[in-house]
């Protein structure tokens, strides 16, 4: 992974890596705490914040990710292009665009903000629980993604209606409807019309 300045503080001196934590929120999305990650995630859950990212190509195509199947939570299920948790104190739009190399290789080309949506969803294979105040963002990639295999199990772009296909066959992670439905008004203002979102 590379070291930036905010995982940088989450290396220890002897090699180890220390606990991750996330920012807790209220419902307003104020931090009012920080929690371990894993911890955040025991039901029945604590309210944490989140994000979301949708990256597109020229095509108007979401790039979908499978989730590695060594993940604790919600292995080998497909998903929006980049997820994840800030770090306490770390901009939800800094982390997107940090995980988003990290996970996937790519930079996107184009990052707008495209609201909040707050939600509980238990994860029935892991016994995990999403309760999340996740920032969603929507932009443009135009160069291929080289996955980390340890976070990104494959990678696919996908048209509105492959995804409708995909999404009725394949297993996808219990936020996905939730963080797309809430995005789609951002998705739709940049794909256009024509694109079927």
């Amino acid at each position: 992974m590379p070291i930036t300045p905010a995982t940088a503080t989450h290396s220890s001196s002897n090699g180890t890596v220390d606990a991750i934590l996330l920012e807790l929120v209220d419902e307003n999305g104020v931090t009012v705490g920080t929690a371990e990650k894993l911890a955040a995630h025991q039901p029945p859950g604590q309210l944490h914040r989140a994000f979301s990212v949708f990256l597109f190509d020229e095509r108007g195509r979401l790039l979908l990710q499978q989730r590695a199947l060594g993940k604790y939570h919600s292995p080998g299920v497909w998903s929006n292009t980049c997820c994840g948790h800030p770090y306490p104190g770390e901009a939800p739009f800094a982390a997107a665009a940090r995980r988003t190399y990290e996970e996937l290789g790519v930079s996107p080309s184009l990052l707008a903000e495209a609201g909040t949506v707050r939600y509980n969803h238990p994860d029935p294979a892991s016994g995990l629980v999403e309760q999340e105040y996740n920032h969603l963002y929507v932009g443009l990639v135009q160069s291929p993604p080289r996955a980390d295999p340890e976070e990104v199990g494959a990678t696919a772009f996908v048209t509105a209606a492959e995804l409708a296909e995909r999404h009725a066959k394949d297993t996808f992670s219990a936020w996905f409807m939730t963080v797309l439905d809430a995005a789609r008004p951002a998705v739709r203002e940049l794909t256009g019309a024509s694109a079927g979102w």
